[in-house]
């Protein structure tokens, strides 16, 4: 969690592979799951919001056996995870979307 600004953005579109000045939400995690990092570009510049928790971790929704570098999610799964829901075993139930 050393990185700031432009070193989050850097790993955004170097190790990512996705554009850092999108309109996208973008969360880095440490280790131990207990700090998130969530960088976002607007039309001046960078937001970085940085949580701690006190006591507990953040659910990552990584599956073990699959060592992704990044996880997408929809806003309302990410706004579960930094509410501290564990998501890990959540099923989303079929609704309408244009996307699929």
């Amino acid at each position: 969690m050393r990185k700031s600004i432009d070193g989050l953005a850097a790993a955004t579109k170097h190790v990512l592979k996705k554009d850092p000045f999108s309109s996208h939400l973008f969360g880095f995690c440490n280790r131990r799951q207990d700090r998130i990092k969530i960088l976002y570009w607007e039309e001046s510049g960078f937001w970085l919001l940085y949580k701690r928790l006190e006591k507990g971790t953040f659910a990552w929704p990584v599956p073990e056996h699959d060592r992704r570098v990044h996880v997408e999610l929809k806003f309302a799964e990410f706004a579960a995870l930094l509410g501290g829901l564990d998501i890990r075993g959540a099923r989303r139930r079929r609704w309408f979307s244009r996307t699929g």
